[in-house]
């Protein structure tokens, strides 16, 4: 890939990996309507490598408390908020490394990503982050997660395996219609991001890794980098604005992408 492509790559990913307007569907866009090449694989482990690290930095105190609670929580001890906090992100990735799984290996996934698809869950699920994030002010923090919410977030996040749902934008929603605030709906769909994307990782890399030259190598340097740093900026902008604005914007950004994607698709 050119460095200009890296570069293009890593930045769209890094700005809408956390923010509810999904990553993914903006890669799988960027090579259909452009004619660019694709980004392949290895390129978008790296990315995502990138923005994981983003998070954790970002969230390093909650990260630390549940690394701290993880060997209570898999001895079944949930004496400690942070055993709690590790429990519930184990529950709540379960749905998604399942349903992952399945479209992968039964090559779903593939058949998913096209234009069509893409327009119809930017525009619904931006709808559906409406009409949660509207519903009326709701006051619960983490500190009240339950393994129930965790289970229950954690379907809906399987869902974000749909290219142009947003991972971010469907636990945001699944949080605000469990009666947590827009902060702490934020906060906890972004910590549910950190075994989900070391699980996708996991799953990519594996396939990916054996056929990575040092060319490929450098290429992956570069955008995991980007990404970081842009992942970093777009989340730290996210969590000050959501004090005063709620998810409104994006809604009305998934609205007109959603409209646009779908007249190009059926047009």
């Amino acid at each position: 890939m050119t460095l200009f492509n890296l570069i293009l790559v890593a930045l769209i990913q890094g700005v809408t990996e956390f923010l509810p307007v999904s990553s993914s569907g903006h890669l799988i866009l960027l090579p259909g309507l452009t004619g660019m090449q694709d980004q392949g694989q290895f390129i978008d482990v790296a990315v995502h490598v990138g923005t994981l690290g983003a998070v954790v930095l970002y969230f390093w105190p909650d990260v630390r408390m549940g690394l701290a609670g993880l060997p209570r929580a898999l001895t079944g001890r949930l004496d400690t908020p942070g055993a709690r906090l590790a429990m519930g992100l184990i529950v709540a990735t379960i749905p998604t490394v399942i349903a992952g799984a399945v479209l992968h290996f039964t090559g779903l996934s593939d058949a998913l990503r096209s234009v069509a698809v893409i327009g119809w869950t930017m525009l619904i699920f931006g709808l559906v982050l409406y009409w949660c994030d509207q519903r009326g002010a709701r006051t619960r923090t983490a500190s009240d997660w339950t393994l129930r919410d965790a289970l229950v977030m954690g379907l809906w996040q399987a869902v974000s395996l749909i290219p142009g749902t947003s991972r971010s934008g469907i636990t945001i929603s699944g949080a605000r219609n469990l009666g947590y605030s827009r902060e702490e709906s934020a906060r906890l769909a972004m910590l549910m991001s950190i075994p989900t994307i070391i699980a996708s990782g996991v799953l990519l890399g594996a396939e990916v890794a054996v056929n990575a030259d040092a060319q490929a190598a450098r290429d992956g340097a570069i955008a995991a980098a980007l990404a970081f740093g842009s992942a970093l900026l777009a989340l730290s902008l996210m969590m000050r604005l959501l004090r005063s604005v709620s998810f409104t914007p994006y809604v009305i950004y998934r609205v007109i992408l959603g409209l646009v994607l779908l007249a190009i698709a059926y047009g």
